[in-house]
């Protein structure tokens, strides 16, 4: 275990990566079918040999330029500590109501049941009911957490555990709450909404929907994942702090799918750029863009134009790009769907995104943005250091289909201060 602590600390999208949580996708994401895709929360099935081989460059880039922490490592760690473990255990078995596995569980060994947790445990038919299930599973596994992004949100010096919207995710929040309370490594303080005055049926908000623009400023995209309950519990947080904040609200459609998470549709490419599904951001009237000022303990309440403006109106000067480059509406759409507007950065203007999104790297070219494979850059053809701006371009043609990009995919946990 490596012993060196890393104080929780994120207030930007483009600070230089110092920390990222990642989950190698495993047998959870191959152990589906078609009868179990909508369950799952996923529009189809992802063959796990090709999707690995495409996370592996991912992976790679990552561990070539920061510090790299796996959710199954961490989580096999603190379950060494016998007291985590029942906790932990226990509080699972509660939740999903799966009492008949609990000894089974307790019995493994830190390792399997690190496992266990993430890749699911097999129904035993032991009984009539048991024997006559559908079900494959007693405990499902967690088909959805090589996105990491979404069961925790660092925000500043916290970690704010979600409230995903669907129950089949919960585990994945439970797990990551676990990861920063008790893992020696991480120093932060988690906050739990599952104890806000605004908790209720209508409740839920989930990481891909949280951009960190400034400091001071949050995005917040409401739609399918997050709500507006979830978003006035963070309001409440910061009412009790004495800065002025500052929280843009986007609300996005409930359908297609691809408009999951704010993060789908507007992602920070640099201190002043930023790639945009322009129908939705631009040009949209019946979603509004609302402005949330929280200052002293007040809130004040505005509409904006959109968020590019807001931010500008915030001292953020603030250039797009386009999702799909400049041209047809369906190119755009195309390639929106695919995660074309989902960037992570490593550094101010030093990003990752989809190989297969070919229209919107040529976009990004045209800005001054060079383009790198990936594999150049994990096998040491390509120095990400050598270029002022760049986007390293992952084989993602099958990782796409699970519907997310290279955002959804990581859990900043520490970024270097931005020179604004």
């Amino acid at each position: 275990m490596n012993k060196e602590k890393l104080h929780i600390e994120v207030n930007s999208e483009i600070g230089v990566l110092e920390g990222v949580i990642l989950h190698t996708p495993g047998s959870e994401v191959e152990n589906m079918t078609p009868n179990t895709v909508q369950k799952a929360l996923y529009s189809d099935i992802l063959n796990l040999s090709v999707a690995g081989n495409e996370y592996s460059q991912f992976r790679g880039v990552l561990e070539k330029v920061t510090r790299t922490f796996q959710v199954r490592d961490l989580l096999e760690e603190i379950l060494r500590n016998d007291k985590v473990k029942t906790g932990l255990v226990q509080r699972i078995v509660d939740h999903e109501r799966i009492e008949s596995i609990r000894e089974l569980l307790f019995d493994m060994s830190p390792e399997a049941l690190a496992i266990a947790l993430i890749e699911g445990v097999e129904l035993n038919r032991d009984n009539l009911s048991k024997y006559l299930s559908k079900e494959r599973f007693e405990l499902e596994p967690l088909h959805n957490f090589f996105f990491t992004r979404d069961a925790s949100i660092s925000i500043g010096d916290q970690v704010f555990i979600s409230k995903m919207a669907s129950r089949i995710r919960d585990r994945e929040s439970i797990i990551m709450e676990a990861i920063f309370d008790y893992h020696p490594t991480f120093v932060t303080q988690t906050v739990n909404p599952l104890t806000s005055r605004h908790l209720c049926k209508d409740f839920s908000l989930e990481g891909g929907d949280f951009l960190v623009a400034r400091e001071d400023i949050i995005l917040v995209g409401t739609g399918s994942r997050t709500t507006p309950k979830g978003i006035d519990f963070l309001v409440d947080q910061y009412k009790k702090d004495q800065k002025t904040r500052h929280i843009i609200v986007q609300e996005l459609p409930y359908e297609p799918e691809s408009f999951i998470h704010l993060d789908m549709v507007f992602t920070f490419l640099d201190r002043d750029l930023c790639m945009i599904y322009e129908p939705l951001i631009m040009h949209s009237r019946r979603f509004l863009t609302i402005h949330i000022t929280i200052e002293n303990g007040k809130v004040k309440i505005v509409e904006e134009l959109n968020i590019p403006a807001a931010l500008r109106n915030l001292g953020m000067d603030i250039k797009t790009i386009n999702c799909g480059g400049s041209r047809e509406i369906v190119t755009q759409e195309r390639e929106q769907w695919h995660s074309g507007a989902n960037f992570f950065a490593i550094a101010p203007g030093k990003v990752m995104g989809y190989g297969r999104n070919i229209n919107t790297l040529e976009e990004m070219n045209r800005h001054g943005f060079d383009i790198l494979r990936a594999k150049d850059v994990v096998n040491g053809k390509a120095d990400v250091s050598a270029h002022e701006k760049c986007v390293i371009a992952i084989e993602g043609a099958e990782l796409s289909r699970g519907g997310g990009g290279c955002r959804c995919m990581t859990m900043p946990v520490k970024r270097a201060a931005v020179e604004w």
